[in-house]
Formats: structure tokens, sequence, C-alpha cells
């Protein structure tokens, strides 16, 4: 998406920056992972295209994506493909009414646990209300996915639906000033110019 293209996002203990060609090698080794594709209902992808994914995420107006970085290593090595571990994505699905569906993964083991996702996903709704002007959002989540689920849940998303063809779960939050109020609450959100 243009409009993230040169933000970059500062939490306490993550920074969400725009996908860019750089970090794609990195990605791409992620999601040749079948416990990722599992949980992200993804396919792998070559290397070419997974450029190519990476160019549509940035220039479609309806796919905004974040690489999460880990912040204090980060400020540690200054390397962003060192600190990556993992992404964060909204994509506009109803233009008319601004609904947002929103994805999270965390594709480094080292990370999962420490709060991190739950960081970063804060964030990105964030900036969904204030940027992009998200009315309501959507997960769809992998019905094994429970830690993606419950997360989702504690975050006050509801069951919208379920699919056992697709082994997935909808889960839904309408967006409204306490909801947006008390996610503030949580983290800090700053905004920088990433270059």
């Amino acid at each position: 998406m243009r409009l993230n293209f040169n933000t970059k996002i500062l939490g306490k203990n993550t920074i969400l920056v725009p996908y860019r060609e750089h970090h794609v090698p990195k990605y791409h080794t992620w999601m040749r992972s079948e416990e990722l594709q599992k949980l992200t209902a993804s396919e792998p992808l070559t290397l070419e295209e997974e450029y190519k994914m990476q160019k549509t995420w940035q220039e479609d107006d309806d796919k905004c994506t974040f690489i999460i970085l880990d912040k204090h290593k980060y400020e540690q090595n200054c390397d962003e493909n060192d600190s990556m571990i993992g992404d964060t994505n909204i994509f506009v699905i109803d233009n008319d009414n601004m609904v947002g569906e929103i994805e999270i993964m965390i594709a480094e083991e080292t990370a999962r646990g420490s709060k991190k996702g739950w960081e970063a996903v804060i964030l990105m709704l964030l900036y969904g209300i204030k940027f992009i002007k998200i009315k309501t959002f959507e997960a769809k989540i992998s019905i094994e996915n429970i830690i993606s689920i419950n997360m989702f849940q504690k975050l006050n998303f509801k069951e919208k639906s379920r699919s056992e063809i697709f082994q997935e779960v909808t889960l839904e939050k309408v967006v409204d000033n306490n909801w947006t109020k008390s996610l503030e609450g949580h983290f800090e959100f700053q905004l920088q110019t990433y270059k």
C-alpha cells in the first residue's frame, strides 16, 4: 500500500516497517515452512513469485503490510533482516463499508509467546483505524490455530462464521471509540518516516 510506504511504527518491544524488497529472501525462507503454510492457509511460492507478491503489497491500495522487527535486537545490531520476526497485514475487503481483514504471523519460533505478536497486532489495528479508516475488522484463522483465536478474542473479536470445508473461523470486531481507547491504553503508538 502506498499509504504506508514511508511509515515506520515504533512500539515498546516491536517496530513495524513496510515490506520492502530486501525483506523478501528471509520472508521466503519462512514461508517454506509447512507449519506456517498450514497456520496461515498459504501456498508456497517461488522466490520470483514472492518478489512479485511483495511488489503488489507495496503498490495495491487495498493491501497494507508491515514486517515486524524485534525492537531490542534491532537497537543492538541495526540489521532489519536479522531482527525480522514476522509480519502483519490488512486487506481492505469492502471499500464501501471499510472492512479490513487483519492477519498476524510470528514466524520466528524464539519470538512466539513473548507478547510481541500481541503488541504488533494492536499497533496494526490502531494504524488501520487511524490511517486506513477501517470501520470493521475481520480475522480469518485456521480452526487449529487456537493461540491466534484466543488472542483475537481477548481483543474483543467475536465469532462471525465457521467453515468446516476450509477449516477456518472468521472473527469480527466493529470499531468504536471505547475499543479504540482501550487499544491505545495497551501500547505507545509512535510514527516515524521510514527511508
